[in-house]
């Protein structure tokens, strides 16, 4: 978009002050639209019979251009250009390269003062008096959080902002700074879920938190419930995931218990999400890891615990291998399960969790294999007319067979059962895998 040169020189300045008291006044806007100015009408015309607008002409700052000012809670700006109203925001896609020169310009200017005044401290500097140095920065550092507001808002990706933004409330270290940059995060999110700066910040105002904050449950748990929503209008949204998976290291044991339960829910909504099963992944690697790894904190009523969850999964995975064929990511979890269940319920110690008058570990793999040989056995049969998904679902299944009988099959043992049903695996997968006959060839043999 390019600058418009008919505006008055002050009409930036003007525009971005008006921005910033919008942002200022209602600290609680959880949504913003860029709109065409010819939308504004209908947005009036909606929200008139619930809250009217009390209009009042008056001239901009420059004296030269008189328009229309909305004044909403004591906060005026100009109705054509910003409407603000239940908690939501528009801005004129008309006005938004000058916003943006601006906002821009305000932060760069600030910023070099912020930076000049800190090495002036460091560098044995200081002023006449220590209250009136500890007020400038006081002072500078609001505005960087005001000017930074503006310009992220208009340009997300604006690294150097969030960057000062970082240091301004670390040094300020106020705990309703923190949580209000939590909510400031979650209103970029709001049009920008794949934000990566916006989800780092997150973390990093997690972290504080964590030192200083007494209700840091309650955070997560809301952080949680932040990423399933965005996860809902966002699809594959790794970074949202990403972060998701990264609160499990604050959660507690009951906590891991609920997360496993809601995302389950979601999960057979949105089978083909691998980013879903990814997170149930590692929710229960935390409880695993708890159980196995700590031996000194672990009971072994805990440890019956996660191999019944173990077992849950597994059956609940199996019905949906059933129920919805040909998606990857359904036997991509399959594997993670059974890779866990053979290396960590199928030792001494598992086996005697699971029937104590069975130690035999390699009875426990045997049983173990032939249950899975027989889901893959389930597999619809390859046909001369069939739909993509079939072939997919034979594939897989096939697939993770063969994987899982060359990485756990004992070698001192034979499975005459198990490995006939390999061999008859070998049509379906030199049918369905057209490039890959040599590779298959060779690892059958």
């Amino acid at each position: 978009m390019e600058k418009d040169s008919s505006f008055p020189g002050g009409y930036e300045t003007n525009l971005l002050e008006q921005f910033e008291v919008i942002l200022e006044g209602d600290k609680l806007i959880d949504e913003i639209g860029f709109l065409h100015p010819s939308q504004f009408a209908s947005l009036d015309e909606d929200s008139s019979s619930s809250s009217p607008t009390l209009a009042t002409p008056v001239r901009l700052a420059d004296g030269d251009i008189e328009t229309s000012i909305a004044e909403s809670n004591t906060v005026q700006y100009d109705k054509t250009t910003f409407w603000n109203r239940n908690h939501k925001l528009a801005i004129s896609t008309h006005v938004l390269c000058h916003l943006c020169v601006a906002a821009r310009r305000a932060y760069m200017d600030v910023s070099r003062r912020y930076k000049a005044t800190i090495n002036l401290s460091l560098n044995g500097g200081a002023f006449c008096s220590v209250t009136a140095g500890a007020n400038f920065d006081h002072l500078l550092e609001n505005e960087i959080l005001k000017h930074t507001k503006a310009l992220l808002i208009l340009s997300f990706n604006f690294a150097s902002a969030w960057n000062c933004r970082r240091l301004a409330l670390f040094r300020k270290l106020e705990i309703l700074l923190f949580l209000e940059e939590l909510q400031f995060s979650t209103l970029i999110l709001a049009y920008a879920p794949k934000c990566d700066y916006a989800w780092s910040q997150r973390r990093w105002v997690i972290k504080i938190l964590g030192e200083k904050c007494q209700n840091l449950q309650d955070i997560i748990r809301e952080e949680s419930d932040l990423v399933e929503k965005i996860a809902e209008k966002s699809k594959m949204n790794y970074r949202a995931w990403s972060h998701r998976c990264w609160l499990i290291s604050y959660m507690k044991r009951i906590q891991v218990l609920v997360e496993l339960d809601k995302s389950k829910k979601w999960a057979e909504l949105h089978v083909a999400d691998n980013c879903c099963f990814n997170y149930r992944r590692q929710l229960m690697l935390n409880l695993l890891e708890g159980n196995h790894l700590k031996h000194g904190e672990a009971s072994t009523d805990c440890k019956f615990d996660v191999c019944f969850i173990w077992k849950e999964e597994l059956e609940w995975n199996e019905l949906l291998l059933t129920r919805y064929i040909g998606r990857e990511a359904l036997w991509i979890h399959r594997r993670f399960l059974s890779q866990c269940w053979i290396k960590h319920f199928t030792t001494n110690e598992g086996a005697a969790i699971l029937d104590p008058d069975d130690n035999l570990i390699s009875s426990k793999i045997e049983k173990f294999l032939a249950k899975e040989l027989q889901l893959v056995k389930s597999c619809p049969n390859i046909s001369a007319d069939v739909f993509d998904d079939t072939e997919d679902q034979a594939r897989y299944g096939a697939s993770y067979l063969l994987w899982i009988l060359k990485f756990f099959l004992p070698q001192q043992t034979k499975h005459e059962e198990i490995i006939k049903g390999v061999k008859d695996l070998k049509p379906i997968l030199l049918k369905t895998c057209l490039g890959k006959n040599t590779c298959w060839e060779s690892l059958l043999n």
